[in-house]
């Protein structure tokens, strides 16, 4: 007897995410969502940020592909694209100096495919459109299942992708590719050794490491900084309470840093949805192998010290608690 097979139904994406700002961008933004986007794309995306400032406008998200460090930048519109938005897009792109530009929507006017076609036949090959279409599938009662189309690419993109890389791997670009997943490899092989009650995700190559803290839109994450010559390691706060969140924190601030031992950075970013809570060792060279030791016994205490100090509070914080000062301006 054959096996009854289900079938694919579209689901609205409405249902899935209410709002375009509050609902999709957060989900995009998370570190799995990036990963499906980046398969799509052939492309290794790291968030950089999220609604970031662009003159008076917000740019939705912000990436860096590593896979040669240039900046992507992604406009969402879960609904036909308009001009409003190609507008946007080319603004983003200049204002973030953003070569290539990633514009999902939930489904393309036939004008605005042709403008992205026409767009990168005109520019330098640096300069890339990508227009994807998202759709969500469920059969029965199932989980719902995100997918993402590409409906407008460069000429040649998977070949020219696949070039890149390979030029990329042969080159300095993917040297300090190598040294960043060797660094985090050591930290983590040393927290292991240690026996250390945080446990890191797998090593890769990147800027940074996480680390669960017990909640979701929350993780600690390790960076390194080649350019600034410094390590640090944050509390990242995300979500839509993030805000909240946050100053729930602060207002305990002179107790943590006691118990931390040192003061620590409130990053506040009004720019960005996020907010970060960090510590920083400067003059520290990240590409000095000879200096690792000390570094990542500096990451590992901090690492350990953040855990301590900060997952029973975060587990409990509510952001109904929170109340909003009163603007000024409405007294």
């Amino acid at each position: 007897m054959s096996k009854k097979l289900g079938h694919l139904e579209p689901v609205e994406l409405s249902n899935i995410w209410p709002d375009e700002a509050q609902n999709f961008t957060p989900w995009l933004a998370e570190e799995e969502n990036l990963i499906l986007l980046g398969k799509t794309l052939d492309m290794d995306l790291e968030l950089e940020a999220q609604e970031i400032n662009v003159g008076k406008f917000r740019a939705d998200i912000l990436c860096k592909n590593t896979v040669d460090d240039s900046w992507v930048v992604i406009e969402n519109q879960l609904e036909r694209t308009n001009h409003k938005h190609l507008g946007q897009i080319l603004t983003y792109s200049a204002g973030l100096n953003a070569y290539t530009v990633v514009w999902i929507a939930q489904e393309f006017e036939q004008e605005h495919l042709s403008a992205l076609d026409w767009l990168n036949e005109i520019t330098h090959e640096r300069f890339r459109c990508f227009g994807i279409e998202v759709k969500v599938w469920q059969i029965g009662d199932s989980a719902c299942a995100p997918q993402f189309d590409i409906v407008s690419k460069p000429n040649d993109w998977s070949r020219a992708v696949n070039q890149e890389t390979q030029h990329a791997v042969n080159k300095n670009v993917s040297e300090f590719k190598q040294l960043q997943e060797n660094f985090w490899t050591e930290l983590n092989d040393y927290m292991i050794q240690k026996q250390s009650s945080v446990k890191l995700q797998k090593p890769k190559p990147s800027n940074h490491i996480n680390a669960s803290i017990g909640r979701a839109r929350f993780c600690i994450s390790a960076y390194m900084d080649k350019q600034n010559k410094k390590i640090r390691v944050v509390i990242y706060v995300g979500g839509p309470d993030a805000e909240a969140h946050f100053y729930l924190l602060k207002e305990e601030q002179k107790k943590i840093e006691s118990e931390f031992g040192e003061a620590l950075e409130w990053e506040e970013r009004p720019e960005s949805k996020e907010k970060y809570i960090s510590l920083s060792k400067s003059d520290t060279d990240p590409t000095d192998e000879i200096d690792w030791q000390n570094q990542h016994e500096w990451l590992a205490a901090k690492i350990e010290k953040f855990n301590e100090v900060f997952r029973p509070r975060i587990k409990a914080l509510n952001a109904a608690d929170w109340e909003p000062p009163e603007d000024e301006d409405d007294e």
